[in-house]
């Protein structure tokens, strides 16, 4: 591979720097032509011989013989084309090779031979033999069972067929001779004798029968044993040695391949570099004949080459068989340079003067009337919604025995929206207005008027898209109040604890919002201000939100967390919360704000609604007084802050498209 690089490395600069300087001279050394014939080689062990090599495109495979053989012998215009073309890429693949077919394997670094692997096999082998030489094997219940059957036993009373088969010799002190003297017989003593000796042998046979009988057993169940270590041997060893091979395979794969690719890599670059260089000389060297016709069809044959000139004379033709002879030459394969032949003269036309004409005197008088151009309505970016609700509700009461009093409440709502979307979808500009207002006059005409509900809030986030469902996000948010609030029921000379920015909150967001649909927007800010002000210190006092007594405002870095959600239940019930929630990044853990309002609506008909609400809010600035037992202040602390209601009342609500009107002239 080492050597293949080397000649391809010289061809190339042999390609490169000489052979333009050859083909000039319209020569080539024998050096050259060695080096030159040997990138053709190259071109055909890939290309043509192939062997274990595949070529990744049939089209360029053929389109490289041609080249090899237009280098040869032959024209090649067309294969020039389309070799120009598929090897526009640089990073083109031309030919491949499978990781098995790497002869030189047993080379590869990383890469585990077959030899080693038996090594290493043999060596488990025995470690492992060895390891069942020692460990303590024990049958199982079926086969021990199976043992007793298989075991050929004695049996009781046929103990002397081990003596009579020379298993075991007779001690001779045992023997009784199988004729007996009638004089032993008849003398009791000998008699008795010889019956004890009977005894005794009987006994003798018994117990070598038993030992026997143990023995076998011993033996047979020995070789069970040793069978079934050697069964657990092998099964082990089987196992085991799947598993080698098989991270063996594996290892030798990723390592061939890994080879592979390079040495691909490496061929497929050294053949990228030959083909183009080889295609520029081929390109430099070819000759084209080109054929012009004149108006009456005469040919003319020219020659298009970057080695020699060749000029033509050529006859141009108009349809009064007018003549005019260019002179046509070549200035390189791809130029043709046209010029007038000598000896072609011109008569040229002098200008003739010509009386002026007024044209306007054509000009007639028009009373028709103009047309009016047509019109039409286009939509734009913008959408516009809002609703308005407002909410009465009237007692009276005059001798009621039942007891009770005249109340009358009234609640305005009023919200707004106008929201920017382009179209395609990568910019969201939401603007939205919140204006709430409600009043109590309890107990009729004599009573005061009450205010149970004041909000003004501005919103406008500006979105650029980040990531699928996510944009890059700005938010301004303002939150006031319109009229002043005092702790009812107030006393001749009250004190108001809340007026017309006093307190104002503003908060600017900088973060990612994130927005999977219409119903659902999750805004994460982590670099969030928030900034608390009071107008008139001298009327409302600033204490209460956490101002300095020296200071109107006050202002505070921390992280915000805007969720919002709207879904429509039913067709005339739609459920909407919006859940703000702020962190103070001076003290994370211990300051927080928490404003979560919730909104059921409940369509009656057309024009009225109800609407239930829970509006809480959590604010570590507003500070609430802590008395004792004796009713004296003790300090403050923040509170959670709740409000409810329920209202009925009549509502309207928009929401359209605004649209551009534009005129077709």
């Amino acid at each position: 591979m080492r050597s293949e690089k080397i000649k391809v490395i010289s061809l190339v600069i042999f390609l490169l720097y000489f052979i333009p300087v050859s083909v000039a001279q319209k020569s080539l050394s024998d050096k050259d032509a060695e080096l030159l014939n040997d990138g053709i080689n190259i071109l055909k062990k890939y290309f043509v011989e192939k062997g274990y090599w595949q070529t990744s495109n049939p089209n360029l495979e053929k389109d490289v013989k041609g080249l090899i053989h237009f280098v040869e012998d032959e024209p090649i215009d067309s294969v020039l084309f389309s070799i120009d073309t598929l090897t526009y890429d640089s990073s083109a693949r031309f030919v491949f090779r499978l990781p098995e077919y790497v002869h030189d394997s047993l080379s590869v670094p990383g890469y585990y031979p077959h030899n080693k692997v038996d090594q290493h096999l043999e060596m488990f082998g025995i470690k492992l033999q060895s390891e069942f030489q020692n460990r303590e094997i024990k049958l199982t219940p079926e086969r021990l069972a199976r043992i007793n059957k298989e075991v050929k036993y004695v049996p009781p009373g046929e103990g002397m067929k081990l003596f009579n088969d020379s298993v075991y010799k007779m001690p001779d002190d045992l023997v009784i001779p199988e004729v007996i003297p009638d004089s032993m017989l008849e003398n009791e003593a000998n008699f008795n004798r010889l019956m004890a000796l009977d005894s005794i042998r009987v006994a003798y046979v018994e117990q070598k029968r038993l030992e026997y009988n143990d023995s076998i057993l011993t033996q047979y169940r020995d070789s069970v044993l040793n069978r079934y270590r050697q069964e657990l041997f092998e099964a082990e060893y089987n196992r085991g040695k799947e598993k080698f091979v098989d991270s063996i395979e594996l290892n030798n794969y990723a390592v061939l391949k890994n080879y592979n690719d390079s040495v691909m890599q490496a061929v497929n670059d050294s053949i990228f570099t030959v083909i183009k260089v080889l295609a520029r000389y081929a390109d430099y060297i070819d000759t084209s004949r080109i054929e012009i016709q004149n108006l009456y069809n005469e040919p003319y044959q020219i020659n298009l080459s970057n080695l020699d000139k060749y000029y033509q004379r050529i006859w141009l033709k108009n349809e009064q068989n007018d003549s005019l002879r260019l002179l046509v030459k070549n200035l390189d394969k791809r130029t043709l340079q046209l010029t007038i032949d000598d000896g072609v003269t011109f008569s040229r036309f002098k200008p003739k003067e010509t009386k002026d004409f007024d044209f306007s005197s054509l000009n007639r008088h028009s009373t028709g009337l103009t047309g009016v151009g047509k019109q039409y309505e286009v939509q734009t970016p913008w959408t516009l919604t809002g609703d308005g609700t407002i909410g009465f509700t009237q007692t009276y009461l005059n001798n009621w025995k039942k007891g009770g009093q005249s109340a009358l409440s009234l609640l305005i709502v009023l919200k707004g929206a106008a929201n920017y979307s382009r179209a395609d979808g990568k910019v969201k500009w939401e603007n939205s207005a919140e204006i709430r207002n409600g009043w109590l006059r309890p107990g009729g005409d004599e009573s005061e008027l009450q205010k149970n509900d004041d909000k003004f809030e501005l919103t406008s986030r500006f979105g650029i898209s980040a990531f699928k469902k996510w944009y890059y996000s700005a938010e301004f948010n303002y939150e006031t109040q319109f009229f002043r609030g005092y702790k009812y029921p107030t006393s001749d000379y009250p004190d108001p604890i809340s007026a017309f920015m006093a307190p104002a909150k503003t908060f600017l967001k900088l973060g990612l919002d994130y927005k999977p649909n219409k119903e659902f927007s999750l805004f994460l800010s982590p670099l969030t201000v928030k900034n608390v002000y009071v107008r008139d210190t001298s009327l409302i006092d600033q204490t209460k939100y956490s101002i300095d007594e020296d200071r109107k405002s006050f202002w505070e870095p921390g992280l915000n967390a805007d969720v919002t959600f709207k879904k429509e239940i039913t067709k005339d019930i739609t459920y909407e919360t919006k859940y703000k929630m702020f962190i103070n990044y001076q003290q994370p853990f211990q300051k927080f704000d928490v404003n979560w309002e919730n909104l059921v609506k409940m369509k009656l008909n057309d024009y009225i609604n109800m609407r239930v609400m829970i509006h809480m809010i959590y604010d570590d600035d507003v500070l609430f007084p802590i008395y004792d037992e004796n009713d004296e202040k003790i300090g403050e602390e923040p509170r959670l802050q709740l409000k409810q209601f329920i209202s009925v009342g009549f509502s309207y609500a928009i929401n359209h498209k605004v649209l551009r009107t534009k005129r077709v002239k």
